[in-house]
């Protein structure tokens, strides 16, 4: 294998510039104000976890996780998600409070990719956990949450699409009971959007012709309330009339919130299907063809530390936001460039220092030395206000 090149970064690695940066923190800044004023309190979690905790409970395909060694031979993982080590700290430091816990985060995270273009290895997430509440309301405060970040991120244009679990799995339970490849295979083509090969996967089912027509109609349930009342009449299993209910009963609280516009149900969309246990979401922005968040319920994750609790919550994928917002002018502070000789080094660095002080806030101060005189015609820099301090 040949040695990298100098400047040569790791497949998926990125570089921010100044200012890319500083639309990056801005976006985070004003999501998290956003979070904390729904009441969410942000929290902190290590960069490195173990793997045979938070590393096997994550949602991350093992395939995916930054895998490496500690000095006593333990595998730890680079964390690849928020919801797992938060479940790990809810059960633990937390276990005193009571529920519900309502924590927020900020953080890079980290997945191994295949070779493929315009994938990151390393990216920033921003999101919220609502832990120890089982309701629709809780479901349907995350996803009222997920569309006032978005709206305090910058993003102007975007649908969230809801969905349930419990209404595929019920349906497929109902048309394809002990066929658990079958459901499988579908489920796999509906995670992927692949809905041509969802078709061709159901052809060679060999199905009753009802049941197939059943089947192809679930890509058809997509739009507003009214899909509510279609769906339940697809299928009249248990799990999947229930999931149908939840998702109405959070359908109705978004109204309530006044944000129903901004959303669409769509039974096809399941999430990670090995992950979450009920509603799924994600937003698409009108810019961009994936997803610039996601979320849902998962309640069985925090029974595996120790503390059995439902949750549900999402996270922003803050740096694809960056993508749909960056072309947005950041306000920049005033920038002073103070320029003195030797002989004005003291009163130069006292003035930078006043300057800097809380009385005025939002500068950009920059000081030089002058070696000579003809360098002061030099002084005129774009967006700068030029302080000479030096002998004529």
């Amino acid at each position: 294998m040949s040695k990298p090149k100098v400047f040569e970064k790791p497949l998926g690695a990125k570089d921010y510039l100044p200012d890319a940066v500083a639309k990056l923190r801005n976006i985070e800044f004003r999501v998290l104000a956003c979070m904390e004023r729904w009441g969410y309190n942000q929290i902190i979690t290590p960069t490195l976890e173990y793997y045979d905790t938070v590393g096997v409970a994550s949602s991350t395909e093992d395939k995916k996780l930054f895998k490496l060694l500690d000095r006593k031979g333990k595998t730890l993982v680079l964390r690849s998600e928020l919801t797992a080590p938060i479940a790990r700290v809810a059960s633990s430091l937390l276990k005193e409070q009571e529920f519900p816990l309502r924590l927020s985060y900020h953080s890079n995270v980290f997945r191994s990719i295949e070779e493929e273009a315009g994938r990151d290895s390393e990216f920033y997430q921003t999101g919220v956990e609502l832990i120890g509440d089982a309701t629709s309301e809780a479901d349907a405060e995350v996803v009222a949450l997920a569309i006032a970040s978005l709206q305090a991120a910058g993003v102007e244009k975007f649908k969230i699409a809801l969905g349930h679990v419990g209404f595929l799995n019920g349906l497929f339970q109902e048309t394809l009971d002990g066929r658990t490849d079958a459901q499988l295979s579908l489920k796999e083509h509906l995670l992927g959007r692949d809905y041509v090969g969802y078709r061709e996967a159901i052809k060679t089912l060999s199905l009753a012709p009802d049941v197939e027509r059943e089947l192809n109609g679930v890509l058809r349930l997509r739009g507003g309330d009214e899909i509510c009342e279609q769906a339940r009449m697809v299928s009249q299993h248990p799990i999947a009339q229930d999931a149908i209910r939840h998702l109405c009963e959070v359908w109705d609280v978004l109204k309530a919130y006044g944000v129903s516009e901004h959303v669409v149900i769509d039974l096809t969309m399941i999430g990670d299907f090995s992950y979450y246990t009920g509603m799924t979401f994600e937003g698409y922005a009108a810019e961009l063809g994936f997803p610039v968040c996601s979320g849902g319920r998962y309640d069985n994750l925090l029974s595996q530390f120790g503390r059995p609790a439902p949750a549900t919550g999402f996270a922003l994928k803050t740096n694809r936001i960056l993508e749909v917002t960056g072309k947005e002018q950041v306000e920049q502070p005033a920038r002073v460039l103070i320029a003195y000789d030797a002989e004005h080094r003291e009163e130069a660095l006292k003035q930078a220092k006043q300057m800097r002080s809380d009385e005025i806030k939002n500068v950009s101060i920059v000081i030089t030395q002058l070696v000579t005189k003809e360098q002061s015609n030099d002084l005129d820099r774009a967006g700068y206000r030029v302080i000479k301090l030096i002998t004529e």
